[in-house]
């Protein structure tokens, strides 16, 4: 039977592995699972606790597969010095980008990401901020809250047959693209790496940043990459139709902050940020009070049903891979590690 160890902490496991995984992985492996004692420190409510990096090399001594999440250290490639080491690295998180050195990946490592399963709850995480925004929903509900009610200068939009811009074709665009089908929208995408055959098969069009950039509803999803850096540039956001809703679930970076929030706080644009440059934000009262501005602190692919499926996710293909060198939706393609997240 191989061996798998698990090098994060119970409380990790607790969030990212569900019973019917758990009883999987004693069904076909001879486990070794973290316990508390290999801690870095304590965690906290909101944040389980890292695992140490000196218990790595014990944990990891003999196994042919290493499930991960967020808290496994970083995996020196010392752990693969002696031509022996594991087979498979499992991440039940996004980016392998932090945990792994790519040298391991031509040494035959086979390494699996739960990405394209996060991606799922960020596609919602989008649909439904394009939504609360076009709709206007929080300016209404803070009219209602103040003891207002209608507010008859306001009307709100529909999403349905709207022109959507998409910067980036990645995982978690392909999942909004997905969830955007029955609003018959014009989806168009920038993606320098898109080839018109697989625009066709995504049902979208392939076009240039400009024109993307100038839809009345705009999610980008671009990795954290030097050429991604400042790519929504002030000229992109300040011609962005008024009205114009735009949603960053990627990487603080890609964008102009400072224009995008002026812009907002002009009452030009709305604006859904779950991310930032730097994070945490530092805002003051003007841009915390507007409601244009949908502000939520890096969770868009943070979900309880999510987060349960993400060991499951990689694992299914892991088993797949060792039976028959099937490579699933969760493997990392070695040619796309330049532009991955």
């Amino acid at each position: 039977m191989p061996k798998l160890a698990a090098l994060f902490s119970p409380e990790r496991a607790a969030d990212v592995v569900d019973a019917g995984t758990r009883q999987l992985l004693e069904d076909r492996f001879d486990v070794v699972w973290a316990t508390s004692d290999h801690a870095a420190g304590p965690g906290s409510a909101a944040k389980p606790p890292a695992l140490d990096p000196a218990a790595v090399p014990e944990l990891a001594k003999g196994a042919d597969v290493l499930l991960t999440s967020w808290g496994t250290p970083h995996l020196g490639k010392e752990l693969w010095s002696d031509g022996n080491g594991p087979k498979v690295v499992a991440h039940a998180a996004g980016t392998v980008k932090n945990l792994i050195d790519p040298v391991i990946l031509d040494q035959g490592v086979a390494v699996f990401s739960a990405g394209p399963r996060i991606a799922w709850s960020v596609g919602e995480y989008c649909l439904a901020s394009m939504l609360t925004l076009a709709r206007r929903l929080p300016r209404f509900d803070g009219a209602v809250r103040a003891g207002g009610w209608k507010q008859t200068e306001y009307r709100g939009h529909e999403l349905a047959g709207a022109k959507v811009g998409i910067i980036g074709a990645s995982s978690t665009a392909r999942a909004l693209i997905t969830l955007l089908k029955p609003f018959g929208c014009d989806l168009a995408v920038y993606d320098p790496y898109l080839s018109a055959e697989r625009a066709a098969e995504l049902g979208v069009r392939s076009t240039t940043l400009e024109d993307a950039a100038a839809a009345r509803f705009l999610s980008i999803h671009v990795p954290n990459v030097p050429e991604t850096k400042g790519m929504i540039t002030r000229a992109l956001i300040e011609g962005l139709p008024d009205g114009a809703v735009v949603v960053n679930s990627s990487r603080g970076p890609a964008v102009d902050q400072q224009a995008m929030l002026q812009q907002a706080l002009d009452g030009r644009i709305y604006a859904a940020l779950d991310v930032y440059d730097p994070e945490p934000p530092q805002f003051d009262k003007t841009v915390l009070n507007a409601e244009n501005l949908l502000l939520t602190p890096h969770i868009a692919g943070d979900t309880a049903e999510g987060h349960l499926a993400l060991a499951g996710y990689v694992l299914t293909d892991t088993l797949r891979w060792l039976d028959d060198g099937t490579r699933g939706p969760s493997f990392v393609d070695p040619a796309s590690w330049s532009i991955a997240a």
